[in-house]
Order: C-alpha cells, then structure tokens, then sequence
C-alpha cells in the first residue's frame, strides 16, 4: 500500500453487494450530463434540508453598543420600531389586528447615589406619567419588583387603547446590575385579551404565549 493511499473498510460477504456497488456500473456508463444533473439535483436537495433546519429554529435578535443584549422568539415577525426603539417584534391576527407585541426601547435613568432597588419606583412614578401621555384610556394595574431570568427589575402593568383596541401592557424597566448604572433597557410589551386563554390580566403578560420566550430568553450584557 502506497504512503498516501486509505484502506479500505472491509465488508462481510453477507452484506454486498453494497449500494455502491449496484449503482456504479450505470454511473460510469451514464453521460457526463446525466452526472452533472444528478449533482446538481442533489446539492439542491442539501440546500433545502439546511433551509428547512434553519426554519425550524427560533428566531433571535442581538444589540450591541453601549447596552448590548439579545433574545429569541418565536411566532413574531418584525417590523419597524417606534421612533428611538431598537427592536419590536408584533404578531398579528388574520384580520390584521395586533395580537401580541414585544419592543426593547432604551432606558437612561437621571444620576443616583442609592441603589437600584431604590431608584427604580422612583423612576417609575414619572414613567407612569409618560404612559398616561403615550396611551389612550390609560389605567394602571400595578407596579413593582419582578425578574427577568433571575436578575431584579421593575415592572409597570396596565391596559390601555392601542390601535383601536383594549390591550394589556407590561414594561419591564432592567438595569446592568452595577453599582451606579443608569443605561439599561425598557421591554415593552402588549398582548390582546383572549390572544392567550392562559393570559387573563396584564399581571400574565408573558407568562404565557409567544411572549414568554423573549423574555424567558433575554440577556442583558
């Protein structure tokens, strides 16, 4: 055996012919068309099943800069962010109604010496005030301590107008946890009553339906 040549594995009796065998005689005394449309036939067939793989996959969605952060979704489409946003993904009905939508705006709170813990209702009280502005027949359900995947942030929850329709609202206010940090990001989201039947008030938004994967899956950092 030459240096650069490869053995090769040896087959039982039992088990040839093998397919290669078979179908060699007829590929040799096949044209080299013939052979080229095969090849080609089959490089398309691998596109295709690396296309299909991809689909299956969920989507995701990285910023980077100055607040870098990144999440998954899946039954979203995106479509343009609000003026200033970075991001926003909507899921809407046959109708064209909006159903669920998930935005990341940016969050720069004024210079503090306490802690997150502190500054953050405080923030909120005139965050309040903006969404009262933003939206109409604004009404607030509740603010307070949450989490997203176990790092401490504040939420605002509420209904509102939006487009023409009654909308449950969730933001979430998130910070690099740092000493001092003031850049951090404001998630967004409203899903439709009855979009959900497991998403009864703005208190489960995202705790169900297709907002529950990008917040269970956002990464701040």
């Amino acid at each position: 055996m030459s240096a650069g040549s490869v053995a090769a594995v040896p087959i039982k009796p039992e088990y040839q012919p093998t397919l290669g065998q078979l179908l060699a005689p007829r590929w040799h005394s096949a044209s080299r068309l013939a052979r080229g449309a095969v090849i080609v036939s089959l490089g398309a067939l691998v596109a295709l099943i690396v296309a299909a793989v991809l689909a299956l996959e969920n989507p995701s969605f990285t910023h980077g800069g100055r607040v870098p952060f990144s999440f998954s979704y899946r039954g979203l489409y995106r479509v343009r962010p609000d003026p200033g946003g970075w991001v926003k993904a909507q899921r809407r009905g046959p109708s064209g109604r909006l159903e669920d939508s998930f935005a990341v705006e940016p969050l720069t709170l004024p210079p503090y010496g306490g802690a997150q813990s502190s500054e953050l209702p405080l923030y909120a009280e005139g965050y309040i005030v903006g969404l009262r502005r933003r939206y109409r027949d604004f009404v607030l359900r509740g603010d307070g301590e949450t989490s997203v995947n176990n790092v401490p942030a504040y939420n605002v929850v509420y209904t509102a107008d939006v487009e023409g329709r009654r909308m449950f609202g969730r933001d979430v206010l998130l910070l690099p946890q740092r000493p001092g940090a003031r850049e951090g990001v404001d998630i967004v989201m409203l899903t439709a009553p009855k979009a959900n039947p497991q998403v009864t008030s703005p208190l489960e938004v995202a705790s169900a339906g297709v907002l529950l994967r990008p917040l269970k899956t956002f990464t701040l950092g």
